[in-house]
Protein backbone atom coordinates (compact mmCIF):
# COMPACT_ATOMS: atom_id res chain seq x y z
CA UNK A 1 0.00 0.00 0.00
CA UNK A 2 1.25 3.46 -0.90
CA UNK A 3 1.25 5.50 2.35
CA UNK A 4 3.23 8.53 1.10
CA UNK A 5 4.56 9.55 -2.30
CA UNK A 6 7.19 6.89 -3.12
CA UNK A 7 6.71 5.08 0.24
CA UNK A 8 5.18 1.57 0.25
CA UNK A 9 4.06 -0.41 3.30
CA UNK A 10 4.26 -4.20 3.04
CA UNK A 11 5.00 -7.36 5.03
CA UNK A 12 8.59 -8.06 6.10
CA UNK A 13 8.50 -11.65 4.83
CA UNK A 14 7.88 -10.28 1.31
CA UNK A 15 11.26 -8.49 1.14
CA UNK A 16 13.94 -10.78 2.46
CA UNK A 17 17.67 -9.97 2.00
CA UNK A 18 19.57 -11.16 -1.07
CA UNK A 19 17.21 -9.93 -3.77
CA UNK A 20 16.35 -6.77 -5.66
CA UNK A 21 12.72 -5.71 -5.69
CA UNK A 22 10.40 -3.94 -8.12
CA UNK A 23 6.83 -2.75 -7.70
CA UNK A 24 4.39 -3.45 -10.53
CA UNK A 25 1.96 -0.62 -11.18
CA UNK A 26 -1.01 -1.22 -13.45
CA UNK A 27 -2.54 1.61 -15.44
CA UNK A 28 -6.28 1.80 -16.15
CA UNK A 29 -5.67 -0.12 -19.40
CA UNK A 30 -3.98 -2.93 -17.37
CA UNK A 31 -0.61 -2.08 -18.90
CA UNK A 32 2.09 -2.95 -16.35
CA UNK A 33 4.93 -0.61 -15.44
CA UNK A 34 7.85 -1.61 -13.19
CA UNK A 35 8.83 0.84 -10.45
CA UNK A 36 12.39 0.64 -9.15
CA UNK A 37 12.80 0.24 -5.38
CA UNK A 38 15.48 2.54 -3.98
CA UNK A 39 15.76 0.98 -0.51
CA UNK A 40 14.05 -1.42 1.88
CA UNK A 41 13.68 -1.36 5.68
CA UNK A 42 12.48 -4.45 7.57
CA UNK A 43 11.36 -4.10 11.18
CA UNK A 44 14.30 -5.27 13.35
CA UNK A 45 12.06 -7.50 15.51
CA UNK A 46 10.76 -9.54 12.55
CA UNK A 47 11.38 -13.31 12.87
CA UNK A 48 10.69 -15.52 9.84
CA UNK A 49 10.37 -18.79 11.82
CA UNK A 50 7.79 -17.22 14.11
CA UNK A 51 5.80 -15.98 11.13
CA UNK A 52 5.92 -19.39 9.41
CA UNK A 53 4.42 -20.86 12.58
CA UNK A 54 1.46 -18.45 12.22
CA UNK A 55 2.53 -16.71 15.41
CA UNK A 56 2.78 -12.97 15.95
CA UNK A 57 5.93 -11.17 14.86
CA UNK A 58 6.83 -7.72 13.50
CA UNK A 59 5.91 -8.62 9.91
CA UNK A 60 6.21 -5.04 8.66
CA UNK A 61 8.51 -3.40 6.08
CA UNK A 62 8.84 -0.17 4.11
CA UNK A 63 10.05 0.35 0.56
CA UNK A 64 11.11 3.63 -1.00
CA UNK A 65 10.49 3.92 -4.73
CA UNK A 66 12.79 5.77 -7.13
CA UNK A 67 9.82 7.55 -8.72
CA UNK A 68 6.31 8.22 -7.48
CA UNK A 69 3.56 6.07 -8.98
CA UNK A 70 0.23 7.42 -10.21
CA UNK A 71 -1.70 5.79 -7.36
CA UNK A 72 -3.23 7.77 -4.52
CA UNK A 73 -1.85 7.64 -0.99
CA UNK A 74 -3.80 5.63 1.60
CA UNK A 75 -4.24 6.85 5.18
CA UNK A 76 -2.46 5.04 8.04
CA UNK A 77 -4.32 4.65 11.28
CA UNK A 78 -4.36 2.93 14.65
CA UNK A 79 -7.73 1.68 15.87
CA UNK A 80 -9.24 4.17 18.30
CA UNK A 81 -10.99 1.42 20.23
CA UNK A 82 -9.85 -2.13 20.97
CA UNK A 83 -10.56 -4.57 18.15
CA UNK A 84 -13.32 -6.95 19.18
CA UNK A 85 -14.50 -10.27 17.79
CA UNK A 86 -16.92 -9.53 14.96
CA UNK A 87 -15.21 -6.22 14.10
CA UNK A 88 -15.49 -5.50 10.37
CA UNK A 89 -12.47 -5.12 8.07
CA UNK A 90 -11.64 -5.23 4.38
CA UNK A 91 -8.53 -6.73 2.82
CA UNK A 92 -7.09 -6.12 -0.64
CA UNK A 93 -4.52 -8.06 -2.64
CA UNK A 94 -3.38 -9.33 -6.01
CA UNK A 95 -2.85 -12.96 -5.03
CA UNK A 96 -4.31 -16.06 -6.64
CA UNK A 97 -8.02 -16.76 -6.61
CA UNK A 98 -7.36 -20.48 -7.13
CA UNK A 99 -4.65 -21.99 -4.94
CA UNK A 100 -1.77 -23.33 -7.06
CA UNK A 101 -2.90 -21.47 -10.20
CA UNK A 102 -0.49 -18.58 -10.74
CA UNK A 103 -2.50 -17.39 -13.74
CA UNK A 104 -5.37 -16.49 -11.41
CA UNK A 105 -3.30 -13.73 -9.77
CA UNK A 106 -2.53 -10.14 -10.76
CA UNK A 107 -6.02 -8.68 -10.40
CA UNK A 108 -6.76 -6.50 -7.38
CA UNK A 109 -9.51 -8.11 -5.31
CA UNK A 110 -11.00 -7.22 -1.96
CA UNK A 111 -12.98 -9.09 0.68
CA UNK A 112 -15.06 -8.01 3.66
CA UNK A 113 -14.05 -10.06 6.71
CA UNK A 114 -14.63 -10.05 10.47
CA UNK A 115 -12.28 -10.50 13.42
CA UNK A 116 -12.47 -13.87 15.12
CA UNK A 117 -11.48 -15.11 18.56
CA UNK A 118 -9.77 -12.62 20.84
CA UNK A 119 -8.01 -10.10 18.59
CA UNK A 120 -5.14 -8.22 20.19
CA UNK A 121 -2.31 -5.83 19.42
CA UNK A 122 0.03 -8.61 18.20
CA UNK A 123 -2.17 -10.32 15.65
CA UNK A 124 -5.67 -10.24 14.21
CA UNK A 125 -7.29 -13.29 12.67
CA UNK A 126 -10.00 -12.53 10.12
CA UNK A 127 -12.64 -14.86 8.69
CA UNK A 128 -15.44 -14.79 6.16
CA UNK A 129 -18.53 -13.99 8.27
CA UNK A 130 -20.48 -16.78 6.52
CA UNK A 131 -18.03 -19.65 6.97
CA UNK A 132 -16.34 -18.41 10.17
CA UNK A 133 -13.11 -20.16 9.07
CA UNK A 134 -14.72 -23.61 9.33
CA UNK A 135 -15.67 -23.86 5.66
CA UNK A 136 -14.12 -22.37 2.54
CA UNK A 137 -14.93 -18.71 2.18
CA UNK A 138 -13.40 -15.37 1.30
CA UNK A 139 -9.93 -14.48 2.53
CA UNK A 140 -6.32 -13.93 1.59
CA UNK A 141 -4.43 -16.44 -0.54
CA UNK A 142 -0.94 -16.95 -2.00
CA UNK A 143 0.42 -13.61 -3.23
CA UNK A 144 -1.77 -11.40 -1.04
CA UNK A 145 0.88 -11.02 1.69
CA UNK A 146 1.76 -7.43 2.43
CA UNK A 147 -1.60 -6.20 1.20
CA UNK A 148 -3.48 -3.61 3.23
CA UNK A 149 -6.13 -4.29 5.84
CA UNK A 150 -8.68 -1.49 6.10
CA UNK A 151 -11.08 -0.40 8.79
CA UNK A 152 -13.88 2.05 8.02
CA UNK A 153 -13.40 5.14 10.16
CA UNK A 154 -15.06 8.52 10.39
CA UNK A 155 -12.79 10.01 7.72
CA UNK A 156 -13.06 7.01 5.42
CA UNK A 157 -11.15 3.70 5.15
CA UNK A 158 -7.77 3.62 6.91
CA UNK A 159 -4.98 1.01 6.85
CA UNK A 160 -4.67 -0.65 10.27
CA UNK A 161 -2.54 -3.67 9.31
CA UNK A 162 -0.95 -5.84 6.63
CA UNK A 163 -1.80 -9.38 5.49
CA UNK A 164 0.75 -11.87 6.84
CA UNK A 165 -0.60 -15.37 6.19
CA UNK A 166 -3.65 -17.47 5.43
CA UNK A 167 -5.00 -20.95 6.03
CA UNK A 168 -7.68 -23.16 4.60
CA UNK A 169 -10.80 -24.11 6.58
CA UNK A 170 -10.19 -25.31 10.15
CA UNK A 171 -6.50 -24.30 10.00
CA UNK A 172 -5.67 -26.60 7.09
CA UNK A 173 -3.17 -25.71 4.37
CA UNK A 174 -4.64 -23.46 1.73
CA UNK A 175 -6.88 -20.42 1.54
CA UNK A 176 -10.38 -19.40 2.51
CA UNK A 177 -10.08 -20.12 6.24
CA UNK A 178 -8.17 -17.67 8.45
CA UNK A 179 -6.43 -14.52 7.24
CA UNK A 180 -3.63 -13.53 9.60
CA UNK A 181 -3.04 -9.79 9.98
CA UNK A 182 -0.16 -7.92 11.57
CA UNK A 183 -1.76 -4.81 13.11
CA UNK A 184 0.22 -1.56 13.02
CA UNK A 185 -0.51 -0.70 16.65
CA UNK A 186 2.93 -1.70 17.98
CA UNK A 187 4.89 -0.74 14.86
CA UNK A 188 3.53 2.71 14.00
CA UNK A 189 6.41 4.51 15.78
CA UNK A 190 8.97 2.52 13.76
CA UNK A 191 7.08 3.26 10.54
CA UNK A 192 6.95 7.00 11.29
CA UNK A 193 10.59 7.15 12.40
CA UNK A 194 11.83 5.29 9.32
CA UNK A 195 9.70 7.48 7.05
CA UNK A 196 11.12 10.64 8.67
CA UNK A 197 14.70 9.35 8.27
CA UNK A 198 13.97 8.89 4.58
CA UNK A 199 12.51 12.40 4.29
CA UNK A 200 8.78 11.60 4.33
CA UNK A 201 6.21 13.25 6.58
CA UNK A 202 3.28 11.01 7.50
Amino acid sequence: ALIAPKLVLTAAHCVQPGAEYRIVEYAADRKAELKMVRRVAVHPAFNMQTMLGHRATADVALLELEAAPRETVAALSIPQAPIVAGGKFAIAGVGVSVRGDGKSSGLVRSAALVASGKPGTLQIRLVDPLGQGNQTGLGACTGDSGGPVFEEQRGGPAIIGVISWSTGPNGSDGCGGLTGVTPLTLYRDWILQTARQWGFAL
